[in-house]
This record gives C-alpha cells, sequence and structure tokens, in this order.
C-alpha cells in the first residue's frame, strides 16, 4: 500500500489543571494548545509535526453547547484559528469547529482517516479543552477575566446541528442530558425487573469500577475511589440530581481538561522521523444515530445504533469482540454503559473492564471533548502490548449518534475502507418507535419517568406515557411535592392515571 495514504495516530497529549487560583488558572484555548504540544512531544517530532499540520479540528466547547455553562468571560470566535495561532501553524488548508456530540472526537478522526487515504490530509490534529472548573471559581470570586478573541469570519463546522430535543420535549424541560438519560434508566431497570434499591445498587457497583479505575490514573479529576455504597446512596453531598441518579452517577463537567491527538500518513511521520513504536492503526471504525428525537425511539432500553455501530466496526477490523483487549465504553452516565454493554454482548463486569480512563463522573466530563482523552489513553495502552486492540465508544447527544473505533500498533493488512454508513442506516431508520402525539388527554399508563432534583429536593417530573390506543405522549406531574417524593421511593414504571393538555402541556395524574 502507498504509505501516503495510510492514515497513523503518532501522538496523544492529555493535561488535567488544578491550579486553585483562577487569575493563575490557563484559559481554555491554552490548555488546548498545552496538550497539542504534549501531543507534539509524545509523537517524538515536537514541533516539526505541529507546524506540518494542514488541519485542525477543535471539539466544541460546553460554552459554545449548552446554556448551562455559558462562559460569562467571552467567547473564542474562531477556535480553530485561535488553536493554529498557538501552535505558529502557517497557512493551514482547514480549520475546522465541529457542532456538539460526545461522538464528535471518534467522528472526526474516522473523517480524517478517510481523507488521508484520498490524499486530502497530510497531517492533522483533533483537539479540545475544557476550564470550567477556573470559569466556575472565577465567578465565585467575583473575577472578571478576558477569555475573547475576536474574528473576522467564522470556521468551517462539521457535525449534525440540529439540538438533541423537540419543541413537544421542550415544552415538557426535557432540554438536555440530565434530563434525558434517566428516563432511559428507568427504562433499563423495568426491562430488568428490578426495584429501585435492586437496581441502585446495581449502578453504585458498576460505577464503583469505574471510580477504581479513575483512582489510578493521575490525570483523573475524582480519585476518590469510591465504593458501590458510596455512589449510590443519597447523602447531603451525592444527592439525586435526576432520579434515579445521584450526583457520583453524573458526568463531571466541572474540571479543567484538555487532549489531542495527532493523525498523519505513513509516509509523513517516516520522513519526520517518527518510530514505527509510536503508531497506532484504526482498524475499524463505524458511525450511526438513533432516532434524533428520544420520544420516537423503540423503547428506553436499548439503542439499535449502538449495536450496529460496534458490529460493523468489528467487522471491518476482521476481529472478533473477544480479542479487543481494552475498551473504554462512553459514560456519562450508567445507562450509557448498560445500553452499549448489551447491545455489544461484552458483560457489565467483564474481566478486560470497560474504561480505561475511569469514565466521565470520576475522570472528568470535559464536553464534547471526552473521547479525545478516550483515544489518547487508548494509544497508550496498545504502544504499551503491541499487538493489541482497543474499542473506543463515543456517544453524543442521548443515546443517539454512534462512533466507534478499534485500535492496534499492528499493521493492518488490507486498505482503510469504511463501509458508507447509509448502507446500515437505513436498518436503523426503518425500525421506529409507536406513534407519537404532542396532545394527550384521557386514560394512561407510564413508560418511564424521571423527578428532577434541585437544592431544596425533588423539583418536578418528567415522563414517558401511552394512552390506550398505544400512542406515545411526554408529560409532567402535578406540582405536588409528597407525589414527586413518592415516585422516588416507589415504582411508578407502569403506573396507570389520567393525563390532560392545557397550553400545549400534558399533565399526567396517577390514579
Amino acid at each position: 500500500m502507498d504509505e501516503n495514504r495510510i492514515p497513523v495516530l503518532v501522538g496523544a497529549g492529555q493535561i488535567t489543571q488544578r491550579e486553585p487560583d483562577p487569575a493563575a488558572a490557563l484559559a481554555p484555548m491554552d490548555l488546548t494548545a498545552q496538550a497539542c504540544r504534549l501531543a507534539g512531544e509524545d509523537s517524538g517530532a515536537g514541533d516539526k509535526l505541529l507546524t506540518s499540520l494542514d488541519t485542525l479540528v477543535v471539539l466544541r466547547s460546553y460554552s459554545d453547547t449548552s446554556w448551562r455553562f455559558t462562559c460569562p468571560f467571552g467567547r473564542y470566535q474562531h477556535p480553530p484559528k485561535s488553536l493554529a495561532t498557538r501552535l505558529a501553524v502557517a497557512n493551514p488548508k482547514r480549520l475546522i469547529y465541529t457542532y456538539p456530540g460526545g461522538n464528535m472526537p471518534q467522528w472526526s478522526i474516522n473523517r480524517l482517516s478517510e481523507k488521508v487515504t484520498r490524499g486530502e490530509v497530510r497531517a492533522a490534529i483533533v483537539a479540545g479543552g475544557e476550564a470550567l472548573a477556573t470559569q466556575k471559581a472565577a465567578q465565585r470570586a467575583g473575577l472578571s477575566l478576558d477569555w475573547s478573541e475576536p474574528s473576522d469570519e467564522p470556521p468551517a463546522q462539521w457535525g449534525v446541528p440540529t439540538r438533541g430535543w423537540n419543541d413537544t420535549e421542550d415544552r415538557h424541560r426535557m432540554t438536555g442530558a440530565i434530563f434525558a438519560y434517566p428516563l432511559f434508566e428507568n427504562g433499563i431497570r423495568g426491562f430488568h425487573g428490578r426495584s429501585i434499591d435492586e437496581h441502585m445498587q446495581s449502578m453504585g457497583t458498576l460505577f464503583a469500577r469505574f471510580a477504581s479505575v479513575a483512582a489510578g490514573n493521575p490525570l483523573a479529576a475524582r480519585r476518590d475511589g469510591f465504593s458501590a455504597h458510596q455512589i449510590a446512596t443519597v447523602s447531603d453531598s451525592n444527592p439525586f440530581i435526576g432520579f434515579p441518579y445521584t450526583k457520583l452517577m453524573n458526568a463531571n463537567a466541572f474540571i479543567d481538561q484538555a487532549a489531542a491527538v495527532i493523525l498523519t500518513s505513513a509516509a509523513h511521520a517516516r520522513a519526520l522521523g517518527i518510530g514505527e513504536s509510536r503508531w497506532v492503526y484504526l482498524h475499524g471504525c463505524a458511525d450511526t444515530y438513533d432516532h434524533w428525537y428520544i420520544s420516537d425511539r423503540l423503547n428506553y432500553h436499548a439503542s439499535p445504533a449502538m449495536r450496529i455501530a460496534a458490529g460493523e466496526a468489528l467487522a471491518m477490523a476482521a476481529i472478533e469482540k473477544d480479542r479487543i483487549d481494552f475498551f473504554d465504553l462512553y459514560s456519562c452516565f450508567p445507562s450509557a454503559v448498560e445500553i452499549a454493554s448489551r447491545e455489544m454482548g461484552i458483560a457489565l463486569d467483564d474481566a478486560r473492564g470497560l474504561t480505561v480512563t475511569g469514565g466521565l463522573p470520576y475522570f472528568g466530563g470535559p464536553g464534547n471533548n471526552y473521547v479525545t482523552h478516550s483515544i489518547a489513553e487508548m494509544m497508550h495502552r496498545v504502544r504499551a502490548k503491541p499487538g493489541s486492540f482497543g474499542m473506543v465508544t463515543a456517544n453524543g447527544n442521548y443515546v443517539t449518534k454512534q462512533s466507534v473505533g478499534i485500535y492496534s500498533t499492528k499493521a493492518p493488512e488490507q486498505a482503510f475502507a469504511p463501509k458508507d454508513p447509509a448502507l446500515y442506516q437505513a436498518e436503523i431508520n426503518a425500525d421506529k418507535g409507536p406513534p407519537v402525539t404532542a396532545v394527550a388527554n384521557g386514560p394512561a399508563t407510564v413508560e418511564t419517568y424521571t423527578v428532577m432534583h434541585d437544592r431544596k429536593g425533588p423539583d418536578y417530573a418528567i415522563l414517558f406515557g401511552r394512552l390506550e390506543d398505544g400512542r406515545r405522549f411526554i408529560a409532567n406531574t402535578p406540582e405536588d411535592a409528597q407525589l414527586l417524593e413518592n415516585m422516588t421511593r416507589e415504582d411508578f414504571l407502569g403506573a396507570r392515571g389520567q393525563v390532560h393538555s392545557a397550553g400545549g402541556i400534558n399533565i399526567f395524574t396517577p390514579d
């Protein structure tokens, strides 16, 4: 094969900032640039590799993604350009800023690898960084930081701009990950037929394994090695966020972390003197998505997209899942891991482990950039065990967008040629959930639910239900403090009641 058209990853850099003084801490883009320099050093080529970059892909910041993380200190109007300036990259061909999605680091590596095979890219970097811990500390201290960099032009953008919820879901306050994933979790509990207490313990046991990995990772934000009991037990320091999730079951976004990985052609790597011991190949990959809005899903315990993406990536790599030595399953919440594990046929207690970082709640959840850390850590793992294979799964929106990558130092025996995702996406698109109605009235039953909490306790409920004719609807419940409390202690899955609609809002009242 022509080495000019063989994609290879050659550099990985990660940094976790723990500077207590927000006035002295690195800003998000400076943190990202530092991760890029570490990736250059990791390759052995340093600045020679960085200045040869023709493509820079920057993962969208959380402050540009969600109203919950809006930055009061300004914004980078052209993040890839800001990064290129810091790295002294002269005249790059592509400066790309991604749309939101935890899948986007792996998705970008997949696309860049295709571009290398077509001779369109010689050297590219995928990077991102967050400094929400510093942002929060500065706000609390009343400091005014300047993180604003203007630009006369917007960056090119990759990905899908469509938000993850529809207007009806919006009206019922289902507007983000902390609202959506607990709905899946109770759906999973119902699928397994578990009581609330049984399922809380199951989630705690699962995530205690992740916390144990984070305890041994010097880059992890939380290295306490939380026990299953600590994770699953509600307390003043570990309250419910969205029932049944405690704080320690949620991705930890308030961290300062950045990561970068560098991809180039084998020929360019050789020309720069990068030894083959640093080379990591992408053997298999795939990109899929489930029905965009969770109202349209088949159910709330499965993901056809996860199953198909993993299967297609393994088929491309021409290996069975038993050949995988290392996994990093996307772990923003327990449901993401539980669904992926079941769809892939991997036990939750698999001896190989399901994370190499420690996962988003314990390693850290740097927004759309977490999987860049996954890939960077996976590169280190497979390098340390030549010929081994590592699988990274990446999840965007709400068990929606799925990307998978399989990595190894072993040189592939065939050219990099992933299947067109449209060939397997059609199967997912054709298998849709029940009809959905925006206006619901009459007798109904609860399909899944969550109770959102604020600092005072239960705040409001979101649920999906079914009318007697099988149509699905989204609803809230009456603002009844005792009812909300009961919904966290008693099993309301399958509960019967009446739903009525007024002013565009469905209200379900249990019998």
